[in-house]
């Protein structure tokens, strides 16, 4: 190929690749106007705002996209009762309690019981080998002759008053003496009935001087502070507690603020943490007259039967209190905001116009909710989309 030949195939091939890339370029610029313009015209189209604040209120002008998504009912007046949920827990009939003391002071030879056994009134739960018993017994022993003997003195003196033998005076003595004697026997004998000791002749007495503690009461052993071997130097020491079961107390507490919602024989419902599902009905028996200084609570109480035992001290229980039938200014649950922890909801108070009102909600049920304050009945509430005008 000679050099001419070389020259012409460079410059076709240089003039090739200048259109293309003439191409290019043109290609470039007209997309690059393209999209300017389509951008031109999406900045064109100016949009409404969506809301305007004035001072408090909130004015959602004509062509607003808010106006769509927000949905106003009229609060309602209706009789809602009065629902409290309050903590509580189970306790033991205070009436029902029984402490188990010693009569006297002794060592404890024998615990006839345990912790947690059910005993019947009378059964014997402990023995104790008592010396004050012995002295008890030989003071009634001695109160005991003592009156037979005045006694025997006191007949042969009017016998012998009878015949002009004896004074009157000294027949006065004689009545003096069997008196005060049978004064003392007569309290010999009712000090061994309250030990609960035997109280009869001599003869039928044990010759042990141990001391036998009975149930004062029919229940379960609720508490156990002794031991077999243990002195016993103090009677006012408890032993054991025994409490009645067969009836318990649940006390609720009732904040301060609701005490005015609670009532004597005021109908409540009692769920246990133990059995889910199951409702115990029952009646407010007792309401504290003094609120606990730390938790700022009352204190209720509901009597509740408990023939299985089912139901043991300190079990948590939750308990619904119903008051009476109030009306109530009541709105959906879904109008109440939150804002800065309180709760708040919009109001219209012109077509279109909203202001935020703070509310004080009293009772939730289900998908509505009854007011304290903050709406009157009739005015427009934002139920739908108020959070589109939250803060």
């Amino acid at each position: 190929m000679s050099i001419h030949d070389h020259e012409a195939s460079f410059r076709g091939r240089a003039f090739v690749w200048g259109g293309l890339a003439l191409g290019v370029l043109l290609l470039a610029a007209l997309l690059s106007r393209g999209f300017g313009l389509l951008s031109g015209g999406a900045r064109g189209a100016e949009s409404p705002d969506l809301m305007v604040r004035k001072g408090d209120l909130i004015i959602v002008p004509e062509g607003s996209a808010l106006r769509e998504r927000l949905t106003v009912m009229p609060a309602v007046a209706q009789a809602v009762s009065a629902k409290l949920l309050l903590p509580a827990v189970v306790e033991s009939d205070p009436a029902r309690t029984a402490a188990v003391l010693p009569a006297l002071s002794g060592r404890l030879i024998a615990l006839k019981v345990g912790l947690g056994d059910r005993v019947a009134r009378g059964q014997v739960l402990a023995v104790i080998d008592s010396p004050d018993l012995g002295q008890a017994y030989d003071d009634d022993e001695k109160a005991a002759v003592t009156a037979r003997l005045t006694g025997k003195n006191l007949a042969r003196q009017e016998a012998q008053n009878k015949i002009g033998v004896v004074s009157d005076r000294d027949l006065d003595q004689a009545r003096s003496d069997y008196a005060q004697a049978a004064a003392e026997y007569t309290r010999t004998q009712a000090r061994l009935k309250l030990l609960g000791a035997s109280s009869g002749a001599p003869s039928s007495r044990p010759a042990s001087r141990f001391l036998t503690v009975t149930a004062p009461v029919g229940g379960s052993v609720t508490t156990l502070a002794v031991t077999p071997g243990n002195m016993i130097n103090d009677p006012t020491q408890t032993m054991m507690t025994i409490a009645d079961l067969s009836t318990v107390w649940v006390t609720a507490m009732v904040a301060e603020k609701d005490e005015a919602s609670v009532a004597r024989n005021q109908d409540a419902d009692i769920e246990l943490l133990a059995f889910p599902g199951r409702l115990i009905r029952g009646k407010v028996l007792f309401i504290s007259d003094v609120i606990e200084p730390d938790s700022r609570r009352d204190k209720i109480r509901i009597a509740v039967a408990n023939a299985d035992y089912a139901i043991k001290p300190n079990m948590f229980a939750t308990v619904t209190l119903m008051g009476p039938a109030q009306s109530k200014i009541v709105v959906p649950s879904s109008a109440l905001l939150m804002n800065n922890d309180r709760t708040s909801v919009f109001v219209a108070t012109a077509p279109w116009t909203f202001e935020r009102r703070i509310v004080d909600p009293q009772l939730e049920e289900g998908p509505t909710v009854a007011l304290r304050s903050g709406v009157a009945a009739g005015e427009q509430v934002v139920v739908k989309g108020g959070i589109l005008l939250n803060d």
